[in-house]
Order: structure tokens, then sequence, then C-alpha cells
């Protein structure tokens, strides 16, 4: 048994099915069902067996549900891993981030909804509050097309060795309410009304899995935060092509709504200097005036925006885009440039000729660029 096991790691790993095992079972000299018998306590699902999963989380596993209308039907679990996000050291609190946090900190269910601005951190920051406080995080990006089989769960057909069999895979939903954790509803807003199959989640009730017959409860801890650039009302001035107008019974069910604006000029001066410094980027008084630089551009270029006297703005993610491409290029007027050329002839040239005021050494080495 114990050299079974040693050859099955060594050629394939410590998760496998059962053309591994009948590989292995041909070269120890026994037959198939009876390694697999053997090997019953590593069995996660049908033909599927995991070496480092604890007798426990088998067990678990192991108990089946079955209802009249879908008998023969298996289901399948996650396997356990660790969803909790990493620290990232570039991150910066600023705006509702204590508030995010103190709500997933409470452990109660308490959907909260986040609009803003594409770019100004309101995903980033969900990430880090779950870091901080060791949460685990399912993220969920809907599309026009996320519907209740991609949210809940559905149908799929599973090989099993030469066959292959009917599985219902639960979804990303299921899953966080099973394992208190807390779901992201990423870009909500450009979701179709298929998302109305949230309505009872977002209630704290849990879900009915009518397909298979079995009804889900949220275990303690499980909570619902979606994001989005619009407040689930449309784009009335076509900036966010794709966004809906969210059911307003859907949108009742969030309890808080928070307004994510970009940071402060000091604040995203901070945060770019933790980036600069992630990448190896030296503090020396070019690059900090650099930094400085890009941050005072961007705040003109946001409250001309707010302001409407023009129609784009720079976001906080751009000003990382281009200390990014400085760090690859060295050189800040390609880097700008680059990081540009997403907007408009006429925005990017308005945007350039208002950096130029600001650092006049970019200026300087544009103007000898143009004379040799």
């Amino acid at each position: 048994m114990e050299n079974a096991i040693q050859l099955l790691k060594e050629q394939f790993g410590t998760e496998f099915g059962a053309d591994a095992v009948r590989s292995v079972a041909s070269q120890v000299g026994t037959s198939y069902a009876t390694l697999s018998k053997k090997l019953s306590q590593y069995k996660v699902s049908r033909g599927k067996w995991n070496l480092e999963v604890t007798q426990e989380k088998v067990e678990e596993l192991e108990k089946e549900y079955s209802a009249p209308a879908v008998e023969g039907v298996a289901t399948t679990d996650f396997v356990k891993q660790n969803l909790i996000p990493q620290k990232d050291n570039t991150f910066v609190s600023f705006g509702n981030f204590s508030d995010i946090k103190k709500i997933i900190q409470s452990r109660l269910f308490y959907p909260a909804f986040i609009t803003g601005l594409s770019g100004n951190g309101k995903t980033f920051g969900v990430e880090q509050a779950c870091a901080q406080l060791g949460r685990e995080l399912i993220r969920v990006n809907i599309t026009i097309e996320t519907d209740e089989d991609d949210l809940v769960g559905g149908f799929r057909l599973a090989s099993n060795g030469n066959s292959s069999e009917t599985v219902f895979h639960k979804g990303p939903v299921v899953e966080a309410m099973e394992r208190g954790a807390i779901l992201l509803l990423d870009e909500i807003d450009l979701a179709s009304n298929k998302i109305l199959c949230l309505q009872s989640i977002l209630e704290g009730k849990g879900v009915f899995l009518k397909k298979i017959g079995k009804h889900i409860s949220p275990k303690a801890g499980f909570n619902v935060i979606a994001t989005a650039n619009t407040k689930g009302k449309g784009s009335d001035d076509g900036r966010f092509i794709g966004t809906n107008v969210l059911n307003e019974a859907l949108l009742e069910r969030f309890a808080v709504t928070f307004e994510q604006d970009y940071p402060t000029l000091a604040t995203e001066k901070k945060i770019l200097t933790n980036v600069a410094e992630s990448l190896n980027i030296p503090m020396v008084k070019e690059h900090t005036d650099f930094i400085t630089h890009l941050c005072t551009w961007s705040e003109i270029i946001r409250k001309t925006f707010n302001d409407g006297g023009i129609d784009e703005v720079i976001s906080t993610r751009r000003l990382v885009h281009i200390l990014r491409a400085y760090s690859i290029f060295g050189k800040k007027e390609k880097a700008i440039k680059v990081c540009l050329n997403r907007f408009d002839d006429e925005t990017k040239s308005t945007f350039v000729e208002l950096y130029d005021k600001i650092d006049v050494d970019f200026q300087e080495s544009t103007e000898k660029k143009e004379e040799n």
C-alpha cells in the first residue's frame, strides 16, 4: 500500500483520477478494484482521490444528498483551499475602507453596495480588508451573461475513467455560504435580471437548490458585498456602456451603499510611493518629484472633470500603470504617453499638455527631442 501511494505521488501528484489508479495498480501487481478500495480514505468524489485531504474533510465530502427528482445524480464539493487574499504592501487605506472592514469584522450578515468611478480601489479595498482580518473571499465577476447556473450551480458532464456522468457542481455563491466567506459581486451593474436568483440569499435566508432538491443555509460570517460604477440605475452619460438598471427589489436588499471617491492627493502619493518601492524604483528626488507631479496632475484633471470641463478622468489605477511603465521603459515621457493612448487624440493631447505645465523637466526633455 505504501509503495502504491509513493508511486502515485511520484507519477501523478497528490490529486489524481481513475486512470492513475489503474496505472499504478498494474505496476504493483494488483487490481484496480483492490487498490481503489485501499485508497478509500483519500477518495473525495467518484473517480477522484486526494492524498492530502484530511479524514474530516473526506467524511464531509462523502455525505451525499439524494432527492427523488434527481436520484442517481452526483454532486461535487470544492476541496478545501485557502481563499484568504494575500496582504498587499502597496495598499493604503482611505475613504470607506474602515467602515467596510468593520462590517466584515462584525461577522453579521449585512449586505453592502459600493459605487464609484472605475479604478478607485473599490474591489482592492474589500480584498485587503479580508486579508487583514484573515477572512476568506470569493470574488465573482458579473457580466450580462451571468445567470443562476454560474452563481448557484448547475449540472456538468464529468468523466469517470472511460465513461461520463452528470454531476451537479455547486456555484461560487453556494460555496461562499457554506464556508461562511465574504462573497464579492464585482461590477454587479453589468448584470441582467437573471441575477434575481440571489433575492433570498441577499435576505440571509439561504437558497433552495431546486435542481437537486436541497436547501443550503448560510454559515455564520457569510456576507455579500457588491461593487459597481453606477448605483444600479444605468449610466446616463454613456461612460459605462453595458451597465444596466437593476431591479429595485434587488437593490433594496443591500442595507448600505458607500460612495467611493478617488483618494486625496496626499493619500495617492503614499500609494504611488509604495508601488514605486515595490518596483525597486529608488526614492531619489527625481522619482519623488515624478510621483508628486503625477498626483497633482490627476487631481487637476479630476476637478476639471467634476466641474464638467472634460469628459475623461485619470484614475488611481491609471497612475499605477504609468509608474509601472516607467519602471520598465525608464522614461517618464514614454510611460505617460503609452498609458494615455487609450484616450482619443484630443483628450490625450490635452492631458499631455497639462502635464507639461506641471513638470518642467518633462517639457524640457520633450523640447530637446523635438530639436534633435
